[in-house]
């Protein structure tokens, strides 16, 4: 994430106490400010989420049948020979 041209919008969200308390002391653990450790856990946690064609892949590896097994010997001759 390019921060240097990033626009920032700012937001409030109520978070209990506690939450709050304890995202200080990870921010603080970390040296970060508490904003940045809260945008980088929202940012992983929206980048983690496959999308739809990743999803099927996914869906079709764990359902199919007709998979074919991978040939490390053979895979290996391929990579080294690029």
């Amino acid at each position: 994430m390019n921060t240097a041209s990033t626009v920032r919008k700012q937001t409030s969200f109520r978070l209990s106490e506690d939450l709050i308390k304890r995202l200080q002391e990870e921010a603080r653990r970390h040296n970060r400010s508490l904003n940045n450790l809260v945008e980088s856990v929202l940012m992983a946690f929206v980048a983690e989420r496959p999308n739809k064609t990743t999803l099927a892949a996914m869906k079709e590896a764990e359902t199919s049948d007709n998979l074919e097994i991978l040939d490390l010997d053979n895979f290996r001759s391929f990579v080294d020979s690029l």
